[in-house]
């Protein structure tokens, strides 16, 4: 999944939360609009469409400025289509992830003769990080914000994250460790989180206990992961139910020390869903 997709998914899952933000105005009765516009259908990939009160709101994510057709005449082309469609005023907002090179231009209208098109830039590496780190929907956006200390303000991301409720924070956590990536050291990423999670956990303790015991008896590491890949198969199947076929072969391939991080977050598993972003996170990693 790329960045600008994960944005996506993000505004999708929580469109009110996002109309708000870049509005400005607090906005209730939202609707996720269909991405595939007619004539010459084109896939938006990195767009949402929101029908709010009487208006159509575009948001475009964009992790670098360079396109083919260009950023400018896209927006005029979606507006177009969107008009057409709808026939509803649409405010068109780009949120751009990473600022460009020194010296680019950020062109926020597009114009040949007398056609011109304005459209909305968001720069987030200039937004306020207080309002992503007080809404846990924007949360995943908090890392890229303005701060003259970045570290520290990853640090607070990674506090904020462990206050979540435990059904909201292995997906938050997930999305806010991706796009981290964009900026943060995949190390220093790794690290901080690490250290938030709930390594005194029952949970955690019984499955090192328990292989650490396996492992001394057998004299293998190999008796250890065997012992961690059954406790941890039983503590799933305890949370969140059965496992799909796909799953249980994935955990057969972790390392002891993957079984392990995995311990860690058991307890904040309410679902399927946890355990898949737990392995995006892998993934990604």
């Amino acid at each position: 999944m790329s960045f600008d997709n994960l944005c996506k998914l993000l505004s999708e899952k929580h469109p009110a939360t996002f109309a708000s933000w870049v509005l400005g105005t607090p906005q209730t009765s939202v609707t996720v609009l269909k991405t595939e516009l007619s004539i010459e259908p084109i896939r938006a990939d990195y767009v949402t469409f929101l029908q709010l009160q009487g208006r159509i709101l575009h948001l475009e994510f964009q992790t670098k400025l360079e396109s083919t057709p260009p950023l400018p005449l896209r927006m005029l082309d979606y507006w177009v289509r969107l008009y057409r469609l709808y026939r509803l005023p649409i405010t068109q907002v780009v949120v751009l992830l990473l600022p460009p090179a020194p010296g680019t231009v950020i062109e926020t209208v597009f114009c040949v003769e007398t056609t011109r098109h304005e459209y909305r830039v968001i720069r987030l590496w200039e937004e306020n990080s207080e309002l992503f780190l007080n809404e846990p929907a924007l949360l995943p956006l908090a890392p890229l914000a303005a701060s003259t200390q970045p570290q520290a303000l990853l640090q607070q991301v990674v506090v904020k994250v462990n206050q979540l409720e435990p059904r909201q924070r292995p997906e938050i956590s997930a999305y806010t460790q991706i796009l981290a990536g964009l900026k943060y050291n995949q190390d220093l990423i790794r690290q901080l989180f690490r250290e938030g999670m709930m390594r005194e956990s029952v949970i955690y303790q019984e499955i090192l206990a328990e292989g650490e015991q396996r492992g001394r008896e057998e004299g293998r590491e190999e008796g250890r992961k065997a012992e961690g890949q059954l406790l941890i198969l039983r503590q799933l199947t305890r949370r969140v139910g059965e496992l799909p076929q796909e799953m249980l072969d994935r955990i057969e391939t972790l390392s002891l020390e993957q079984l392990e991080n995995l311990g860690e977050a058991l307890l904040d598993f309410q679902a399927i869903a946890d355990l898949e972003a737990w392995f995006a996170i892998l993934e990604f990693n």
